[in-house]
């Protein structure tokens, strides 16, 4: 019975009997989950023996599977990230970003990150992401969608140009994007331009590439042979810089800051996503449109989780997310909120960050940090300021895994500091299994409809 508190309390904030709960809170939480186990049939989460704890990942399944070798589905492709250049997904820097992660108390960092430079072999063109597992396997979901997701992305945006002549006109393409919900191209104007068109058709056209890349990286999760993302899942908060746009991505509480100067010139921070909480009035609609529950435990009220229709189980923090199948009969899902921001002259920088971030440090905070920091370090400022907050606020709170990824717009700025990939042993919170980075699945049957 301890060992299966102990494991319960291993992962995160965001299911129930995690992170801030009691011992016998994590208890209710384990009984939940085997009423829905029972009452849904689903053995595969739980060792059909009885003797081994539930929640505790086989280390040694993925090595077991066809004798030994790890199975891929069919159309599955390796992928060396080696040979990408401006490839960063460790702690350091580079010329225009910064990003570091840091464990918490929790066991096993759940957290990854990204900045691809040069993304889709096109200059100047960046990507930035951070994503934050929950779950017993939520550390591999992250990895898997960072590794995963991006690749999506370009098959996509290279899908869309080899079929741009099949267009009929702007207007056609710009109606009938512009007519889903979920995208908030916040710039648009009545009047536009020549110019102003070929910049409104690029960013529909990443909208529509991120709207597919996610319904492809949820499909291609839940079909993964070595993963079981039954109650496991991960947010990505994510951003393609072109030029002067930036287009976002939002799936779950991961937050998206602007630094910018306001008319005085003095800095301010600007949110650019929004933290897509169950509470959320069309979120909550949706989730109970199917069946789902919304509501808040006794002992954190400020808290609204997702919970099954007849069980209190898993109770999930958020009301998007890749992964956690378990829910997503019950309006949970895994469709990005995209927008999108035009930089100006006043625009320093963006910052992505997990929640271990947001929930000790305002966003005004935040900007104050990264912007007092030297730019090359400004992600590690960051997160060790998170952590000695952590301390302070929730001083019998276990502190919860942080990354940040700070990209800077000002490319004249004289950096001291280059991209370095560190050791495992000297930085192991970001570092990654390389059995993971080269199990990436294929892209057969990309061109689908999002539904």
């Amino acid at each position: 019975m301890t060992q299966s508190v102990e494991v319960l309390n291993r992962y995160g904030t965001d299911l129930v009997g995690e992170g801030r709960s009691s011992e016998s809170e994590c208890m209710v939480g384990f009984e939940c989950f085997l009423n829905v186990v029972r009452a849904l049939g689903m053995g595969s989460c739980i060792g059909g023996d009885g003797g081994s704890p539930p929640f505790l990942p086989d280390t040694n399944s993925s090595n077991n599977l066809d004798g030994g070798k790890r199975r891929r589905l069919k159309g599955s492709s390796s992928f060396d990230f080696k040979e990408v250049p401006g490839r960063m997904f460790y702690n350091g820097s580079s010329k225009v970003a910064s990003l570091y992660s840091k464990q918490g108390k929790k066991g096993i960092n759940q957290d990854a990150m990204l900045v691809w430079e040069n993304f889709c072999s096109k200059e100047g063109t960046i990507f930035c992401g951070v994503f934050d597992g929950h779950g017993p396997y939520g550390h591999r979901v992250a990895k898997a969608v960072r590794d995963s997701f991006p690749l999506k992305l370009i098959a996509q945006l290279d899908l869309h140009h080899k079929n741009q002549d099949r267009l009929s006109d702007h207007s056609s393409v710009a109606g009938s994007c512009n007519s889903e919900i979920g995208f908030r191209l916040v710039d648009e104007k009545p009047n536009l331009t020549d110019n102003e068109l070929d910049g409104t058709d690029t960013i529909l056209t990443l909208r529509e590439s991120f709207l597919k890349a996610s319904k492809f990286m949820d499909k291609e999760l839940k079909l993964h042979p070595d993963i079981n993302c039954f109650c496991s899942g991960t947010t990505a908060v994510t951003l393609v810089k072109q030029g002067q746009d930036l287009v976002l991505g939002n799936v779950g509480d991961s937050r998206a800051v602007l630094g910018t100067r306001d008319h005085n010139d003095s800095l301010i921070a600007v949110q650019l996503t929004i933290d897509l909480k169950p509470n959320l009035p069309r979120e909550e609609e949706r989730i109970k449109l199917r069946r789902g529950r919304v509501f808040s435990l006794r002992n954190e009220p400020d808290v609204s989780r997702v919970w099954l229709p007849n069980t209190d189980f898993p109770g999930l923090a958020m009301a998007r997310a890749f992964g956690d199948f378990c829910l997503k009969d019950f309006g949970l899902i895994a469709v990005p909120d995209v927008s999108h921001h035009r930089l100006t002259e006043k625009d320093e920088f963006v910052v992505l960050a997990t929640d271990g971030i947001w929930d000790v440090l305002s966003n005004e905070e935040v900007v104050d940090i990264v912007a007092s920091a030297s730019q090359s370090n400004a992600a590690r400022v960051l997160v060790e300021t998170a952590v000695k907050a952590w301390k302070t606020k929730y001083r019998f709170s276990k502190i919860d895994d942080c990354a940040a990824v700070c990209l800077f717009f000002d490319s004249n700025s004289e950096l001291k500091s280059s991209y370095t990939t560190e050791l495992k042993s000297s930085y192991p919170e970001a570092s990654i299994e390389q059995s993971e980075q080269s199990s990436l699945l294929g892209e057969k049957g990309i061109g689908g409809d999002v539904q």
